[in-house]
């Protein structure tokens, strides 16, 4: 197994190089651009504090496509009932760390370290990373953040602190992915949970062949609030 080592110049390994758990390099840095080059090309850190930053490439790849979202009748109740608010880009800084705060269960600690919450706050001020936020009398109680580069977005993470939060929030992402026109949803890993709500498991081959044509289309939007 070849694990590469990133070299200061902002280029990344061919995503098809990692090993079968999706491991392809480690080091370089969080910057803006190389993480943008980074998700061009269907890659995205994913590491633990006091380690190296860690770059992987899954296959297969779960994608939702917004068309084959499953709205559930138990689900479509809730949204009718109007029970929550939301919000788009309203409190990213607010969703990014409650989501760093989840149990993991067997886990050590989480992902969302302090250097990748500078680092997507930042892509979230340039534009690119993006909050879906649920509200409940007035109180932040579920939500999701993720990556905008064409028509392609990239879900990091969501929570929720009351029942189906998290999956009101998205709802409505998908409601307006489709109203842009988005290809698909980047879910990363294969869950349970998300193919219940419709994501499917494809090869990384399929996969980067649909992000480049994601990606190559004109998305102007920069913030959704």
């Amino acid at each position: 197994m070849t694990v590469f080592s990133l070299p200061d110049e902002n280029i990344f390994p061919d995503p098809s190089l990692a090993d079968a758990d999706g491991l392809l390099a480690v080091g370089g840095d969080l910057s803006s651009d190389r993480l943008i080059n980074a998700y061009r090309n269907g890659i995205f850190p994913w590491y633990s504090e006091n380690n190296p930053i860690i770059w992987w490439s899954p296959n297969p790849r779960m994608v939702l496509f917004p068309k084959y979202f499953k709205r559930t009748k138990n689900l479509r109740k809730l949204i009718d009932k109007e029970v929550f608010e939301i919000k788009f880009d309203n409190d990213f800084s607010g969703v990014i760390r409650e989501c760093a705060r989840i149990y993991r269960g067997n886990s050590d600690g989480t992902w969302i370290v302090d250097d990748i919450i500078r680092a997507y706050t930042k892509l979230h001020d340039l534009g690119i990373a993006h909050s879906v936020e649920t509200y409940k009398n007035g109180v932040l109680v579920g939500g999701l953040y993720g990556l905008a580069i064409g028509k392609a977005f990239f879900g990091e993470s969501m929570f929720h602190k009351v029942d189906n939060a998290s999956k009101v929030a998205l709802w409505h992402l998908v409601d307006r992915l489709l109203e842009w026109d988005f290809d698909l949803i980047d879910a990363q890993q294969e869950t349970d949970h998300l193919k219940n709500m419709g994501a499917v498991a494809i090869g990384r081959e399929k996969f980067l062949t649909l992000l480049k044509i994601a990606i190559a289309k004109e998305q102007l939007i920069k913030k959704w609030n």
